[in-house]
């Protein structure tokens, strides 16, 4: 009886020493400034309480009553915001940890580090938007501990040969010749169970073919049948007009080859649901500042490599190919367009905070960053359950050293990174 007496008296400490939001735990956390995610003003002295894996409560220091025995984290002085979420990624470009010019590997150990690395910087949750390999399908279906959650577009569809970068990556996506192929293509997609389905219409520079407007229309109506949205790789104006006719429902950039003009920015605000990844390119910004996160997880050969192309740079600053795409992304954003994060990148991890910057350099407010990379890539990603911090959602935030609404590079301030409630160990890195 008296062994009995002694494990009762000490279940609260057990469950305030168990990991944050663990299903047997509840955390408190007090005092920072809370970013929700949603455009909301920001909870000053904030409190919320994390709770099997979810955020149980959201307040102000004072107002949430924890239960007994629960932990408490003192966060003055800090800053939190939600996880963020990538909206375009392509997974299994490189070994990064090898080094970012290796070739392709698409193993399950390749993709989950990741992952991980991925969560090393904040991402909660990354949707691969095309360029899946089949083998990599089942990794939607998984919850791994300290890695972002992975979701995806599949294989995505273009025209035969005409998928997009390397020679092993151009046979990817569905080849479609004819619009029942375009058919059969997005019905398998639907029944492998992916997230969104990701098209091609981009002739890149001339070297491949566009999928055609016949082709596109059929893969769209397709898919909305089949209760999925489209995204569109584009490049050029008329093409992106014409897709917003057929009803595409995003875009995965922006248009790159004029100033977007008045009937697509008419056209833009009659589809208030339609979501733009700018997906911007090199500012001309890039300063010996950014390569301290980057040596962080790169090999120093990576690194130097990189401190060598930025000493060879010249030209203005920043580059005319990135005032037009901060100008036509400005101006989708003011007809309605809903703006959302996405790097295009290949599971680095830093490039979301590279974005982040580059979207307010191109005249976003940081405020709007954040909710692009937090509630509205969680939108479109279909993750109902993350983006801001509120009751119900899974506990996935960033305690940041600074606030990132004074400064936007602040996000990379990182103290601490947690996801589904517990504590991402961020004590290293192994190259």
């Amino acid at each position: 009886m008296r062994s009995l007496r002694l494990l009762l008296c000490c279940l609260p400490l057990i469950a305030a020493c168990s990991p944050g939001g663990g299903p047997s735990s509840a955390v408190l956390y007090e005092g920072a400034l809370l970013i929700v995610g949603d455009g909301a003003e920001p909870i000053g002295n904030s409190a919320f309480l994390v709770q099997g894996g979810q955020f149980a409560a959201v307040g102000r220091v004072g107002e949430i009553d924890a239960p007994f025995g629960a932990a408490r984290v003192d966060l003055s002085g800090k800053t939190v915001m939600p996880a963020i979420v990538d909206g375009h990624v392509h997974l299994g470009y490189a070994d990064i940890a090898a080094g970012t010019d290796t070739p392709a590997n698409y193993s399950r150990e390749n993709i989950v580090e990741h992952l991980e690395r991925l969560a090393w910087y904040g991402v909660g949750a990354a949707l691969s938007m095309g360029l899946d390999r089949r083998q990599m399908y089942g990794l939607r279906e998984e919850t791994i501990p300290g890695a972002a959650l992975f979701r995806m577009a599949g294989a995505g569809i273009a025209m035969p040969d005409a998928g997009p970068g390397a020679a092993d990556r151009r046979d990817v996506p569905y080849g479609v010749t004819t619009e029942a192929e375009a058919r059969a293509a997005v019905q398998e997609l639907a029944a492998a169970g992916v997230d969104i389905v990701k098209i091609w219409v981009d002739d890149r520079n001339g070297t491949v073919e566009k999928l055609t407007p016949p082709l596109y229309r059929a893969a769209i109506d397709e898919a909305h049948a089949q209760g999925l949205r489209v995204a569109a790789h584009i490049y050029y104006l008329e093409d992106a007009t014409d897709l917003l006719r057929a009803g595409i429902d995003g875009f995965a950039h922006g248009v790159r080859d004029v100033t977007v003009d008045r009937e697509f920015l008419n056209l833009l605000a009659e589809r208030p649901d339609v979501f733009l990844m700018p997906n911007l390119p090199d500012s001309g910004y890039l300063t010996e500042r950014d390569l301290l996160v980057r040596a962080e997880t790169l090999p120093e050969s990576a690194v130097e490599r990189m401190r060598e192309q930025l000493a060879a740079r010249t030209g203005p600053v920043p580059s005319p190919f990135f005032r037009l795409q901060a100008d036509n992304l400005l101006r989708m954003q003011d007809a309605g367009v809903r703006v959302v994060l996405g790097t295009d990148g290949d599971g680095a991890g830093w490039d979301a905070h590279e974005e982040m910057a580059d979207m307010v350099a191109a005249g976003m407010t940081p405020a709007d960053v954040i909710v692009a990379s937090t509630s509205a890539a969680a939108a479109v990603a279909g993750l109902d359950d993350r983006g801001t911090v509120a009751e119900g959602m899974s506990a996935d935030f960033i305690v940041l050293e600074a606030n990132p609404l004074e400064n936007i590079y602040n996000t990379r301030r990182i103290d601490a990174v947690y996801l589904r409630g517990s504590e991402v160990d961020r004590s290293g890195w192994t190259e």
